[in-house]
């Protein structure tokens, strides 16, 4: 997703992502943290940072080609 604006950047809401939905953040200005609309969660920036990267591992072997398959 592009950035539309100079700021703090938009982060995928780690509990969305899970689920297979693109969901950006927003960002809390009074309380430092960022909160997700559609599933209530909140964090500050380390901890959405730190969810994201453990939800990457599903998507580790995307690029990667798969030629045999020897299950046996």
């Amino acid at each position: 997703m592009s950035q539309g604006r100079k700021g703090k950047l938009n982060y995928r809401c780690p509990s969305c992502f899970m689920r297979d939905l693109d969901i950006d953040m927003f960002y809390d200005k009074e309380k430092d943290e960022f909160y997700c609309m559609r599933c209530q969660y909140r964090g500050n920036e380390a901890d959405v940072l730190e969810k994201n990267e453990m939800v990457r591992f599903r998507y580790l072997a995307m690029s990667k080609r798969f030629t045999k398959f020897d299950f046996d």
